[in-house]
């Protein structure tokens, strides 16, 4: 008999210890500290990381994804005159070669007053094939046509590794062989595929003292 009045006891105590436990967990939820949040962090930036390729970007792929810029610019031309779909042309073009996808990309271009700036994809490709309200000012840059993009590199800087900086004139042919001088800087970081994508292009006309 005492044996069982010890069991109802302890079974009786084991009760509140879960009802109490049960209690506190329903009402008081462990807080997010710094501590807590730091795995978090990391697999953020770990996630972000997976985006990019762990190869040092050489000149030699600067170069080449140049080239590949212009035979793009190139391109979107020749769809537009042979009436095709060239804002999927340029819609490609953009997804090839710039980094909207990967992070932010820093988009200043030539012929924009109003919107200078067009950080996001929508507003890169209504610069280059016009046709979007929201940007009123833009013609289509890559429809004018031009027939030939030559780079003139001052310089390529690569010794971040994973980032290239390349300044200089590009030189655009149009149909009548009339050619525009342009001055650009381009930042390159290279993707899980091994592609270069632009993620900061600045482009001007050469300054003109006569225009003062």
């Amino acid at each position: 008999m005492k044996k069982l009045a010890t069991l109802t006891t302890k079974i009786a105590a084991t009760a509140a210890a879960v009802i109490f436990v049960t209690g506190c967990s329903a009402v008081a939820k462990p807080q997010m500290t710094a501590a807590n949040s730091a795995p978090m962090i990391k697999a953020d930036a770990l996630n972000n990381a997976l985006l990019y390729s762990d190869e040092c970007i050489t000149e030699r792929e600067v170069v080449e994804a140049q080239k590949m810029w212009g035979k793009g610019i190139v391109r979107i031309g020749a769809v537009f005159t042979d009436k095709g779909d060239y804002s999927k042309e340029a819609a490609d073009f953009i997804q090839d070669m710039y980094g909207y996808d990967l992070s932010s990309v820093l988009f200043k271009p030539t012929l924009a007053a109003n919107d200078q700036f067009r950080g996001s994809f929508d507003a890169a490709l209504s610069y280059f094939v016009g046709g979007n309200d929201a940007y009123a000012e833009d013609k289509g840059f890559a429809i004018k046509p031009y027939t030939n993009v030559k780079f003139d590199n001052v310089g390529i800087i690569n010794n971040s590794c994973r980032m290239a900086v390349a300044m200089g004139n590009y030189f655009f042919t149009d149909t009548s062989g009339g050619e525009t001088k342009v001055e650009y800087t381009f930042a390159y970081v290279k993707d899980r595929e091994g592609d270069l994508r632009i993620v900061a292009h600045q482009s001007s006309l050469p300054y003109n003292p006569n225009s003062n």
